[in-house]
């Protein structure tokens, strides 16, 4: 399986390259170092099947894309049961916030995939990748009369072109305490502390405090 995984690499990094950097092939390598750190203390874990959903799950993400045609054209190039591809995607299903109406990780693996991407989401990384994909959509750095939504469903998540600011209000604020995983609660402490920092500072900044 190490070969077919490097040939999905290969694959897969053709369809992230076109993508802006918050959803580049690095955003990618990344989630991997993040599923491997979490795979490592869950030893009842399936790394196979982690390892495909990871290099999968954004092929067709809905911001990029209008149908799931990526992700069943390489899962069909892939030797795998039924019974894996469909847990494969699954996963993937799983793994996207949705604006709080997130499809449930039932399994160790979804819960691991879940965590390395939502891990990438925030931090020093997390921050940069806000900045990335609003630059992206010609998105405002911030907006003081935006109102934080608390609750909303999934087409007003993903139609609303919100700050880059608020989206930290509206999801990546919220993802510490969504992880699933004791690893990824773990790793998720220090990534949090940073974005709060960042905030605090910006608002210093802002007010000429600093």
């Amino acid at each position: 399986m190490i070969f077919v995984l490097k040939e999905l690499k290969v694959a897969v990094q053709e369809i992230y390259d076109q993508f802006d950097a918050s959803h580049d092939f690095q955003h990618i390598e990344r989630v991997l170092q993040n599923a491997e750190a979490i795979l490592a203390t869950e030893p009842d874990a399936d790394g196979e099947i982690v390892r495909i959903a990871v290099l999968l799950h954004d092929v067709s993400d809905k911001k990029y894309s209008d149908s799931k045609e990526n992700e069943e054209k390489l899962l069909n190039l892939l030797n795998l049961s039924e019974e894996k591809k469909q847990h494969i995607k699954d996963i993937i299903e799983s793994v996207s916030f949705n604006g709080g109406n997130e499809v449930e990780a039932k399994t160790i693996e979804a819960k691991i995939v879940r965590d390395a991407d939502r891990l990438d989401a925030i931090g020093a990384v997390g921050i940069a990748r806000t900045f990335a994909y609003g630059g992206a959509k010609g998105r405002k750095l911030y907006d003081d009369a935006e109102e934080v939504r608390v609750q909303m469903t999934e087409e007003e998540y993903h139609s609303k072109n919100t700050a880059s600011v608020t989206h930290f209000y509206e999801k990546l604020l919220l993802l510490k305490d969504l992880m699933t995983t004791e690893k990824g609660k773990q790793m998720a402490q220090d990534r949090h502390a940073f974005m709060e920092g960042f905030l605090e500072q910006l608002k210093k900044e802002r007010a000429g405090k600093a």
